[in-house]
C-alpha cells in the first residue's frame, strides 16, 4: 500500500476534518454572531479549497488502481469527485444563507458550521467508500451530526421534534444495513465492493440475496425513497430552513451516489437481484411523492415531498443497470441540487415586515405583486422541479427516461412520464396562488444580498441558459459515471 497516494487522495477529508477541529477549538472562545459569521465564512472557503482539490480527478477522469487508497478502502475516482462537488455546493450555499435565519432566531452558535463540516467530510467518506467498512463510518459520521443539526434550534419544539424523529428512525434504519452488509459478509467472505461482486458472479444464494434487499432497505431510509420516505416532511418542516436545505441537497447527493456505487459495483454482477426492487421502489416514490404533495399548505412539507418524488425519476436512472443511466442520473442530480437550493433559498426569502419566517401557501398570495423578482424566481424553480420545458429541469427528467427506453425499460419510461402528471399539479398550484391570487400583504420582507445572489444563480443554471451546459455537463457525467463500469 502507498501512502503517499493514499494521503493525497483522502486529502480533500483531512482538509476538512482538520478545519472542523480548529474551527471547533476557535467556537469555544467565540464571543457572539460576529465571530459565529468568521467560523462560518472559513468553512466555505475550507469547501471551495476542496472542491479545487477534487476538481482534477474528474476532469482527467482519475479511475483504476491510480484513484485506490489504503488497500482497496477508499477510491478517489471520478464518480466520487462529481458527486463531492455537488455536495460541495450545495453545503456552501447552506453555510451561506444560514446566519441571517439564525441571528433572527438568536440561536447562531460557531458550532453550526463546523457541524456541516464534520457531515460533509462523512458524505465524502460515503461517495468514495468501495469497502462496507468505509461505508458505515462514512455514514455515520454524517448522520451523528445530521442529528445534532436537525435538532439545533433547543427552545423549539418543531426542531427538537425533528432532531428526535431523525434520529430514532435513523438509528432503526442504520440497523437494517448494518444487519444486511453482516449478511452480504457472511455469505460473500468478504466487506470489499470488488470482492462482493466477484463472490456474487457464481450466482445468489438465499442469505446473499436476503443480504442484498437488506442493505438497500437501509440505503432507502437515507434516500428518502418510499416505502422508507416517513420522516422526511416532518423532519423537513421542523428542522431550522437552513438545516432543511442542507437535508434536502448535499445529504440527499451523497447517499444516492453511495446507491449507485453499492448496486452498480458491489452488486452489479447480479443486476437482476436488485432491478425489479429498484423499479418498484421508484415508481412508489413518483407516485407517493407527487399524491403526497397535493394536500399540503407548508412550503416545506411541499418540498419534502417534492424530494421523494424527485428520488423516484433518480431511480429510473439506476434500474436501467446501464453507462447511459448512471451518467443519466448524474446530470438529473446536479440540476436536481440547483432546483433544490433555488427553492429553499426562495422559502429563506419569504418574511414579513418583522422578518419572521413565513412558510405558509396561503401566506403568499399575490407574491407576484408584491415581490415580482422573488415570484419570478420561485415560479421558473416550480416548473423545473415539473420538468416544464423550456426550464432545465426538463433535460433531467429527459435523460433518464432516454436511458431508460435504451435499456428496454419502455414500460418504466411510459408510467413515470404519466405518474409526472400528477407531480405538475402542486407545483403549478404555488406558481397559482403567487400569481392569481388575492396579495394578502405577509411576504413584504427583504432579504441580504446573499440570499438574491444565490437564488439569482440557481435561478439562472435552470432557466434556458441552462441548456448551453448540457454537453459539458454531459461530458463529465459520462467520465465520473464509466468509474462505475470497468469494461466502459
Amino acid at each position: 500500500m502507498d501512502w503517499s497516494q493514499s494521503l493525497r487522495l483522502v486529502a480533500p477529508e483531512e482538509l476538512l476534518s482538520v478545519t472542523g477541529l480548529v474551527l471547533l477549538l476557535g467556537a469555544a472562545w467565540s464571543k457572539g454572531v460576529r465571530d459565529a459569521r468568521a467560523v462560518t465564512w472559513l468553512s466555505v472557503l475550507a469547501l471551495f479549497v476542496a472542491g479545487v482539490m477534487v476538481a482534477p480527478s474528474l476532469c482527467g477522469g482519475l479511475r483504476g488502481a491510480e484513484a485506490d487508497a489504503f488497500g482497496g478502502l477508499y477510491s478517489g475516482d471520478a464518480f466520487a469527485a462529481f458527486a463531492k462537488l455537488l455536495i460541495f455546493a450545495a453545503a456552501g450555499a447552506s453555510l451561506l444563507v444560514a446566519p441571517a435565519f439564525f441571528e433572527k432566531a438568536r440561536a447562531m452558535r460557531a458550532e453550526f458550521p463546523v457541524l456541516v463540516l464534520f457531515a460533509v467530510a462523512g458524505m465524502c467518506m460515503m461517495v468514495s467508500a468501495t469497502n462496507l467498512l468505509t461505508l458505515y463510518v462514512g455514514l455515520e459520521l454524517n448522520s451523528l451530526a445530521a442529528y445534532v443539526l436537525a435538532a439545533f434550534l433547543k427552545n423549539d419544539q418543531r426542531s427538537a421534534e425533528a432532531g428526535l424523529k431523525y434520529f430514532v428512525l435513523g438509528a432503526l434504519a442504520s440497523g437494517i444495513l448494518l444487519f444486511g452488509m453482516s449478511l452480504v459478509y457472511g455469505f460473500t467472505g468478504t466487506t470489499s465492493f470488488a470482492g462482493i461482486a466477484a463472490a456474487l458472479g457464481g450466482g445468489m444464494s438465499t442469505g446473499a440475496t436476503f443480504g442484498v434487499v437488506f442493505v438497500l432497505a437501509g440505503l432507502a431510509f437515507k434516500i428518502s425513497a418510499v416505502p422508507f420516505h416517513m420522516w422526511t416532511p416532518d423532519v423537513y418542516e421542523g428542522a431550522p430552513t437552513p438545516v432543511t436545505l442542507f437535508f434536502a441537497s448535499a445529504p440527499k447527493v451523497a447517499a444516492l451516489a453511495l446507491t449507485m456505487r453499492v448496486t452498480l459495483g458491489a452488486f452489479g454482477s447480479q443486476t437482476a437481484a436488485w432491478q425489479q426492487i429498484v423499479i418498484v421502489v421508484s415508481l412508489m416514490s413518483i407516485v407517493v411523492g407527487a399524491l403526497g404533495a397535493i394536500g399540503q399548505n407548508n412550503l416545506k412539507r411541499l418540498l419534502a415531498y417534492s424530494s421523494i418524488n424527485n428520488v423516484g425519476f433518480l431511480l429510473i436512472g439506476l434500474a436501467a443497470a446501464t453507462p447511459a443511466g448512471a451518467s443519466a442520473m448524474l446530470v438529473y442530480l446536479a440540476i436536481y441540487v440547483a432546483m433544490t437550493v433555488g427553492g429553499f433559498v426562495a422559502v429563506l426569502m419569504l418574511k414579513d415586515q418583522d422578518g419572521n419566517q413565513i412558510e405558509a401557501l396561503a401566506d403568499i398570495a399575490g407574491l407576484s405583486r408584491e415581490r415580482k423578482v422573488l415570484a419570478a424566481c420561485f415560479a421558473m424553480v416550480m416548473f423545473s422541479l415539473a420538468g416544464i420545458p423550456p426550464l432545465f429541469g426538463f433535460w433531467g427528467k429527459f435523460v433518464v427516461f432516454q436511458a431508460a427506453v435504451q435499456a428496454g425499460l419502455l414500460p418504466l419510461a411510459v408510467i413515470g412520464i404519466a405518474a409526472s402528471v400528477i407531480g405538475a399539479f402542486y407545483y403549478l398550484k404555488v406558481v397559482k396562488v403567487m400569481y392569481f391570487d388575492e396579495p394578502v400583504g405577509k411576504a413584504l420582507g427583504k432579504s441580504d444580498w446573499v440570499h438574491q445572489s444565490i437564488l439569482l444563480v440557481a435561478a439562472l443554471f435552470i432557466s434556458p441558459l441552462g441548456y448551453l451546459l448540457t454537453k459539458w455537463l454531459g461530458n463529465l457525467a459520462n467520465i465520473a459515471a464509466s468509474t462505475l463500469f470497468p469494461g466502459a
